[in-house]
């Protein structure tokens, strides 16, 4: 059973191309799946394989990037590698806020434990805020906690200014998968004037690991960014596929409606999609109906791993 490690760490690189390079070849030799991206700014990556190897992986980056403490790792597990190749890609930001100026490594939010995180968040002037996208949220979330109505991260500062607009000394909880959207949305917050700005440590992934069922508080599931689609409150794979054509989690009752065509649509992209995009899936679909009777497997556009929309 493969280890599903996702991590990243927020640190100046002079050279990315050069650690991309180093990372494509070193994950390669380890035989290990997944994504890496690699900016000026830091690392994100999620990489599943054996546990030994991920870490020679994080050992590695901690002695290239001369960091002073072992980088904080989220450790799953799955049935099966949920990636189909290793990439180590350059982006101008390992998370997208459209803000490469905010920069968590000089400042951002304080991080709460997830020990700490329930009386932080049963504080009736703390404003919880889901930091992730909306069908993400349609997943599962925590209790009481605000919707941006992001279709994208990049959205996120416009909520942001609006919300600065009315009330800037609220305590504030803020919350993603893992952790980094946080990093930087809670650094935009400080600039923008908030003056209590907390972020679940580690994200909902570290709160799952750490809290007891008993005083679990999420609710649902927790989508992530690779074939398994979202994870229980076990961490384990959960309930939910995902749709080809829009690439949204879909529950048991969404595979139930005359909307969803397998490879083709579903009840929340049907309106979306056009004759040209409708035909081409649709082709799709028949080629891949192919390869199964020849008992073949048609190669599709790998899941994202960690890379947040």
């Amino acid at each position: 059973m493969p280890n599903v490690v996702s991590f990243y760490q927020f640190v100046d690189i002079a050279d990315p191309v050069a650690l991309r390079d180093r990372l494509q070849s070193r994950c390669e030799q380890l035989d290990l799946l997944g994504t890496i991206l690699v900016a000026g700014e830091g690392v994100n990556g999620t990489l599943a394989g054996a546990g030994d190897h991920v870490q020679k992986i994080l050992d590695g980056l901690c002695t290239q990037l001369a960091l002073q403490a072992p980088i904080d790792a989220r450790w799953t597990e799955a049935e099966n590698a949920p990636f189909r190749r290793m990439r180590v890609r350059l982006k101008k930001e390992i998370v997208t806020l459209g803000r490469p100026d905010i920069l968590p490594q000089q400042r951002t939010g304080k991080h709460v434990s997830p020990e700490e995180w329930n009386a932080l968040i049963d504080n009736p002037e703390t404003l919880i805020i889901d930091t992730r996208n909306r069908y993400e949220i349609e997943v599962g979330t925590f209790p009481n906690a605000v919707d941006p109505g992001n279709t994208s991260f990049r959205e996120f500062p416009q909520f942001a200014r609006e919300l600065a607009m009315a009330d800037k000394k609220r305590p504030l909880a803020m919350f993603c998968t893992g952790g980094i959207r946080c990093e930087k949305a809670t650094a935009l917050m400080l600039e923008l004037g908030f003056t209590e700005v907390n972020q679940l440590h580690g994200g909902i992934i570290n709160y799952l690991h750490k809290i007891d069922a008993e005083e679990n508080r999420w609710q649902g599931e927790c989508f992530v960014f690779d074939t398994r689609v979202a994870i229980n409150r076990d961490l384990a794979e959960g309930g939910y596929v995902q749709c080809h054509a829009c690439r949204r989690p879909l529950s048991g009752e969404d595979l139930e409606s005359p909307d969803y065509r397998e490879g083709v649509s579903c009840p929340k992209c049907i309106d979306e999609l056009g004759t040209e995009r409708a035909l081409g899936l649709e082709e799709r679909r028949r080629q891949v109906r192919l390869a199964r009777a020849r008992g073949g497997e048609h190669i599709g556009p790998q899941a994202s791993g960690n890379g947040v929309p």
